[in-house]
Order: C-alpha cells, then structure tokens, then sequence
C-alpha cells in the first residue's frame, strides 16, 4: 500500500486509491481499446480450436508461460501503472487463471477469498481482472463484499462441483454478511483490481457471448511465499532484492516445446504447494 511521502500515483486517482483501501477493490480501469480486447481473445481462441478444446483446466493456469499475447497483456504498463499504485515499483506476477464461461454453461467461481492456499507474507498480493469481453452482470461478473478485506483470512471448505471453476473447489466456509454486496461490471479492455481477502464470488453466464477475463496476481518483489515448496513467479517490473522465488522464462511462441516445458514444471510446483497448504489449512481447522 501507499506510504506518506510516496510518489504521485501513475495511473490512479487519490480517490480510487482511498476506496481500495477502505473497500478493497476498485472497478473499472480503463486498459485497452475493445479492438485490441477482441484481437486477444481471437487469439486465444484459435489456439482453442486447434487444440480441438476449451481453454480450461490445462491451459488456463499460468497461462503467461505459454503464449507471448497474454506475456503482452501482463506487462503492459496500462495495468502495471495501477497496480505500482498500490503496491509499488518492484512487482511479480504470481499467479495467472483464465475463466473462460460460455453462456448457459451452469459455470461458476464459488465466494472465496485468494489469498486462501497462496502462504504469501505479507498479505498484500493485489489481483487485477482483465477483461477480454464485456462482463454485465448477466455474464456472470464478479461480485464483492465491500470491506470484507478487513476481515483477514477466514475459513474455506473444499466442495467438489463440476460446474466450480476451482479446482480444488475452495468455498467460504464461515459468516459474512452478503446483504449488500458490488457486482464489478467492466466492458472489454477495462480491468478491477481487488485485495487479495476481499471475499467475492461469480455467478453462472446467462448472457448470449462468452465471458473471457484474466486473472492475475501481482505481488511486490519483497513479499514471499511461506510454503515449504519454492515455487517461480515472473519479474514484470522493477528489480527483485530479495530473491524469494525462481524467476519465469517468458514465452517466445504461442504453446511451443520449450514453453509447454516451462509451463508444465511451473504449475506442477505450484500446485503442489497449494495442496500442501490445503493440507496444513484443514489439520489446523
């Protein structure tokens, strides 16, 4: 987050700063024109046709290791200025999902909160939603608790459902009032930013187009993951000082030898330590 004495925002307004610190999103960035929007997704999704299959489970994980225009996409300084914002100069990309919903799929992303299986310390991993296609609330966007934020870690539940993007199925298991929750609408080429506890879900596409968004997780280069496993993570801006993870060779083809390589050993590694933290969470419960 910003100190006192930082720089003047690059991107953000004092105001969208302020509200994500006291509601732990803001929405929506303006990133991208739509044509560029839709000449990503046409991109993605003839990789899809080629493959003969959906960019689901396989693909959709860490999918910045596999194709140069999602590479493209996570460095742009249209998303990377907002998020220096709130996390500052010396930033990582995590993690990656892609959450491709077809309308009428039943599809769904069950209320949960990120930071859930991370083991990131300290908490200040900020999740920035890029919006391939336009996401109105009947595509099944994604929706908020305002706040919730301020809650810290809470209790999930693992609750297998095919229709549950996740796949370990993490579902808040624990009390928060959801009376008044935000839908985060965006158009395409517009992005959300929200807090890594921010406790927030997606509904089921009923719209008549797919509803196409990345998901990336962006982290400052000092913060560090407390998982017995390393795990790699991307340098997408500044330097790193600290050396808390391998780095990532970033792709130079669309799904080639040598990055389906790269790919495959770094979501191993990462799953891995998700479901050791998934193991250490439920012995504590």
């Amino acid at each position: 987050m910003k100190l006192d004495g930082a720089p003047m925002p690059r991107k953000l307004t004092q105001e969208q700063i302020a509200q994500y610190e006291r509601d732990g999103y803001v929405c929506p960035v303006d990133a991208f024109s739509a044509q560029q929007a839709r000449a990503w997704r046409d991109r993605m999704e003839a990789f899809e046709r080629a493959q003969g299959q959906k960019m689901t489970r396989g693909h959709n994980f860490k999918p910045h290791l596999l194709f140069p225009w999602v590479d493209e996409i996570v460095h742009s300084p249209e998303v990377l200025d907002a998020v220096e914002d709130l996390i500052g100069p010396d930033i990582r990309d995590f993690h990656l999902s892609v959450w491709p919903k077809d309308p009428g799929s039943g599809a769904y992303v069950s209320w949960h909160q990120d930071a859930t299986y991370f083991a990131l310390d300290p908490i200040c991993h900020v999740t920035a939603w890029v919006a391939l296609t336009d996401a109105p609330v009947e595509s099944g966007c994604m929706e908020v608790v305002p706040g919730s934020h301020k809650l810290g870690q809470m209790r999930h539940a693992e609750l297998q459902n095919r229709d549950n993007l996740f796949s370990r199925g993490q579902t808040l298991n624990a009390d928060v009032d959801r009376s008044r929750t935000v839908h985060m609408a965006v158009k395409a080429g517009q992005f959300s930013l929200h807090h890594t506890h921010l406790v927030h879900n997606s509904r089921p596409n009923r719209s008549s187009d797919r509803r196409i968004g990345l998901g990336i997780s962006y982290i400052p280069t000092w913060a560090r993951c407390t998982a017995k496993r390393r795990v790699s993570a991307m340098l997408v801006r500044g330097e790193d000082r600290f050396g808390h993870f391998d780095d990532e060779r970033r792709p130079l083809a669309d799904a080639g030898p040598e990055e389906r390589a790269v790919h495959a050993e770094a979501v191993a590694r990462f799953r891995a330590m998700n479901a050791d933290e998934s193991k250490t969470m439920e012995s504590e419960s």
